[in-house]
């Protein structure tokens, strides 16, 4: 975790493209065009795990 991750109090969506390649993208700002949220959003390193079980 760098430094700045522990001040972080962005609530992120985990968002999936067409290749279902997984991230994270801010819950305030809209979602690229070509990516489309899971239904899950949380803190940053919660929707990483989140990945880390979903993503194969």
């Amino acid at each position: 975790m760098s430094w700045d991750d522990k001040d972080d109090n962005t609530t992120y969506n985990v968002v999936v493209n067409h290749e279902e390649q997984y991230s994270i993208w801010p819950v305030d700002k809209e979602i690229p065009l070509g990516w489309k949220a899971v239904g899950k959003s949380g803190k940053k390193q919660e929707c990483l795990d989140y990945i880390k079980e979903v993503w194969t």
